[in-house]
């Protein structure tokens, strides 16, 4: 069998080599071509993939051999994962109208959401009976189907757009990095991204183990917290689409805030769920961070879309990357500090309730410390929104 750290490091490999996000967003602002970048990136993607699942079926033979296969297989992940990521929201920050970027991010995301779960629900029921080699043939045959399913997606967009399709002279990398890190508001957003997504990921890999240990739940029962979190994040989503978007209802901004002082109050409950008598399922308090987690994740993106345009011109992929990269660190290193933080409370005499507790308590400081940040950052004139707008820099 796997050892169980082996999965973990890899998950968190494969986001550390999203680093180089940054490079994707300034290869797509030369010339503007971005849909080669998607495509070639969403290739990658699926050859890591397939590479991932033939490592597993390694293992067995070769356990040398499985390690190095699915090492590779993960760097290729993440960099497939940066260019196309990095690239297509490049695509729509540059292609979308300003009072419809909210819509847009809600759209994305939700059929990102809606993807995983048809995935897993029909993975699910053709995987049975379960082996490495039946795991390898039915990922192959998927990611075939969704290579040219992507190619289908993004055909003929790019063409339409006049804006990104100007050349205009683009700086080296570095130059390019220089200029954007220079620009305050992108610098400001890129440490909102970086606190906002540690506090998103950190409970990642501890809210399962936390409903196992502390309130009993089974593997079934724990396992379902992740699909309930999911659901909740779905509704959170739509919601800040349909009011923001659709009915003009608040500024992004706000949205922002509200969605990361609820996800700061979830945490709170859940940690307090464990430690005190409240008469407060887990299972619903899972679901309203979920859907916290939703108002702020698509009002974050909705956000980053706007400020993506402003600055210099044909810089949006670089923005992009660089913000990308701010998110990826920030997943990497919150799955493992949340961990390593349980265990270390534990190894200090904590008890289960307490030791896990106490991390979502932190969880939640970093949320309301984003929160704070987007006040601060998004309130400055350079970066203020005004009917879903932003003031242009003075």
């Amino acid at each position: 069998a796997l050892a169980a750290t082996i999965p973990g490091l890899l998950v968190a490999f494969h986001y550390g080599v999203q680093i180089t996000r940054p490079s994707w967003g300034h290869f797509s602002d030369n010339g503007g071509k971005r849909t080669k970048w998607i495509i070639g990136g969403v290739m990658t993607l699926c050859l890591g993939t397939i590479l991932a699942c033939l490592g597993v079926v390694m293992f067995s033979e070769n356990v040398f051999l499985a390690y190095a296969t699915s090492i590779l297989a993960y760097a290729l992940i993440g960099l497939g994962v940066g260019a196309a990521g990095t690239c297509l929201l490049a695509l729509l920050a540059t292609g979308t109208a300003e009072r419809r970027r909210a819509a847009a991010a809600t759209i994305t995301w939700l059929m990102m959401i809606f993807g995983i779960a048809i995935t897993a629900v029909i993975l699910g029921k053709i995987l049975d009976p379960f082996s490495p080699k039946r795991l390898l043939t039915i990922v192959s045959c998927l990611c075939i189907f969704y290579f040219f399913l992507t190619n289908l997606g993004v055909y003929g967009i790019e063409k339409k757009l006049s804006k990104i399709n100007k050349k205009i002279s683009q700086p080296k990398l570095l130059e390019g990095l220089k200029e954007v890190w220079s620009e305050s508001r992108a610098r400001n957003f890129t440490i909102f991204v970086f606190l906002s997504m540690t506090a998103f990921f950190m409970q990642e890999l501890i809210l399962e183990p936390y409903a196992g240990l502390v309130f009993n739940y089974s593997v079934g029962e724990s396992t379902s917290l992740s699909g309930k979190q999911n659901f909740g994040i779905f509704f959170g989503m739509l919601t800040v689409g349909i009011l923001a978007s659709g009915l003009k209802l608040g500024k992004l901004k706000n949205w922002v805030i509200f969605g990361c002082i609820g996800s700061a109050f979830s945490l709170a409950l859940i940690a307090a769920l464990g430690n005190f008598q409240i008469n407060f399922s887990l299972a619903n308090a899972v679901i309203l961070l979920g859907f916290m987690n939703g108002v702020f994740a698509v009002a974050a993106i909705g956000s980053m879309m706007e400020l993506a345009s402003q600055g210099k011109n044909a810089r949006e992929g670089t923005r992009m990357g660089l913000w990308g990269a701010a998110q990826a660190i920030a997943a990497a290193f919150a799955m493992l500090i949340g961990t390593s933080a349980v265990d270390i409370m534990k190894l200090l005499s904590f008890d289960n309730a307490s030791a896990y507790g106490l991390v979502f308590s932190i969880e939640a400081v970093l949320f309301l410390a984003s929160a704070g940040i987007a006040l601060l950052v998004m309130s400055n004139k350079e970066f203020s929104f005004n009917d879903n707008q932003l003031e242009p820099m003075s």
